[in-house]
């Protein structure tokens, strides 16, 4: 301890009790952040959420962890994927179901016979013009068809190209039943 007549030659800004004070103060704050170890990390997930979960997946069992995460968000619960993940499997539900019907792949293949795709697209020509070609791919021989190019396309124009390639697929026109673009 400072004797009280030579504390008052030094002009302390803070007094020894403040100093001790502070001393306590960091103490605590030391201990009370060690016993809250193991607190830290992400909060838990409520309760509700974890029921919705369990019940959308029990009610379709069709559906994964995304889609369940995907249904949740469109009811504005906000909740990571892995979460719903995490939740399905403690509960003993398979996060990611084997499905019962075709895969992305196999779906196309059995349809691709009835798809064409169709595309304008430009090309340059060396006079500096451009020119406007419409082509189409039929999905199930990958044929290409160049329908024809203009430089001023117009509605009538793409109809009557439309029409062409009707007349032209003959007996098959009937099996092509999606064009996209």
């Amino acid at each position: 301890m400072i004797p009280k007549a030579r504390r008052l030659e030094l002009r302390l800004l803070v007094t020894p009790d403040t100093i001790l004070r502070w001393r306590r103060d960091i103490i605590r704050r030391r201990w009370a952040a060690k016993s809250a170890r193991g607190k830290s990390g992400r909060p838990a997930t409520r309760r509700n959420i974890k029921t919705l979960i369990l019940r959308l997946a029990r009610e379709n069992p069709g559906w994964g962890y995304r889609r369940i995460h995907g249904e949740l968000a469109g009811l504005g619960v906000k909740i990571a994927a892995s979460t719903a993940w995490e939740i399905l499997k403690k509960a003993g539900i398979d996060p990611a179901p084997g499905r019962s019907g075709p895969t992305w792949p196999q779906f196309l293949r059995s349809q691709a016979e009835a798809i064409l795709a169709c595309d304008f697209f430009t090309a340059d020509l060396l006079d500096g013009t451009q020119a406007y070609v419409l082509m189409v791919i039929e999905h199930a021989t990958r044929r290409i068809r160049s329908l024809g190019a203009t430089l001023h396309p117009t509605g009538e124009w793409t109809a009557q190209k439309a029409r062409n390639l009707v007349m032209d697929l003959g007996e098959q026109a009937h099996r092509v039943k999606f064009m996209t673009f």
